[in-house]
């Protein structure tokens, strides 16, 4: 009898949990849409609804392209737990959203590490944990490489215009970023999420080069596809900008917005702040690019966070573990 009412009570606080997360993760995205201190948000749909992005059409091709970005995210996830054991592409569907969803209102996306860890027995977990940060490493590694060209490309394209602003900040942030880039790799002791350096390079080079080579081709299709979107939306906010110069600036963004810490609920505000600097050198109206930059949080961010919600709520632990 007792042994069944402390299941019970286990039980109940596991749901009880599950239900914390969601609710935690549907207010954010409140606060966030509701409060954020630039854009006001019946400003933002007054403005979308001038722009006509609500018609079908337009929807219909901004919600294919986020879904295509987690298609292949999903998919990268999949070739990577497959070193350690085969799952389902609906497996690895349902942790990718899951996690989304529990790391949604977690300091740079922590809680995503832990939810997927706990999708596997105690002796996988640790191997989980390494691959994910692995998956993670492989599209900073892409934002990286777009990134540095891009910068390069934007302050050779654009040199008269940064005399005319704020030259220095952005001379600032490029010195940032290159000691940045040359302690990571020159410091062997400094640690990311618990592990050395020197230990995450052990353990990637024990990983099948097959399955890496897939899952960077992933996170390679993965930015082209987001980035693509990005450009997509300054089309249907009518801004005349060629791709070749809509990329240059995409990618200096996300490399500059990419090395500020910060909740993930305030992504949107961080990659806005950025975003707003790095296209008014183009002289592009700000409340457009906060708009964009919101929408881009909505439909890759937080929609499939919602359909995550549904994963966590009928989430359970592994047998070995909720068996005892």
């Amino acid at each position: 009898m007792q042994i069944a009412i402390h299941y019970k009570s286990k039980q109940f606080f596991f749901v009880l949990i599950k239900l914390s997360i969601v609710v935690c993760a549907f207010y954010f995205i409140y606060h966030k849409l509701k409060n954020n201190s630039q854009l006001d948000f019946f400003s933002f749909i007054l403005f979308l609804t001038k722009k006509e992005l609500f018609l079908f059409k337009n929807l219909a091709f901004l919600v294919f392209l986020s879904t295509f970005n987690w298609f292949f995210e999903i998919l990268k996830w999949q070739i990577l737990v497959s070193i350690l054991k085969k799952i389902s592409y609906k497996e690895a569907l349902e942790q990718s959203l899951a996690s989304l969803t529990a790391s949604l209102f977690t300091p740079n996306r922590i809680g995503e590490y832990g939810a997927k860890a706990m999708y596997y027995i105690g002796d996988l977990r640790k191997d989980i944990l390494l691959l994910n940060l692995v998956g993670n490493m492989m599209q900073m590694g892409v934002t990286l490489i777009f990134g540095i060209m891009g910068l390069l490309l934007f302050v050779s394209n654009n040199e008269l215009h940064l005399r005319r602003y704020n030259f220095n900040l952005l001379a600032i942030i490029i010195i940032i970023t290159g000691a940045l880039l040359y302690f990571f790799t020159k410091n062997s002791t400094f640690s990311i999420r618990g592990y050395s350096l020197q230990k995450i390079k052990n353990h990637f080079q024990k990983l099948p080069q097959r399955n890496l080579r897939i899952a960077f081709a992933f996170s390679f299709i993965r930015y082209i596809i987001f980035s693509f979107q990005f450009f997509v939306l300054m089309r249907m906010f009518q801004v005349d900008i060629a791709y070749y110069d809509c990329m240059i600036a995409i990618s200096t963004m996300y490399l500059l917005a990419s090395f500020v810490p910060s909740i993930f609920i305030l992504d949107v505000l961080v990659k806005g702040s950025v975003a707003v600097y790095i296209f008014s050198l183009l002289e592009i109206n700000e409340l457009t690019i906060l708009c964009i930059v919101t929408l881009m949080w909505l439909f890759n961010f937080v929609f499939p966070s919602i359909v995550g919600s549904y994963y966590v709520l009928k989430f359970n632990l592994p047998k070995d573990h909720s068996s005892t």
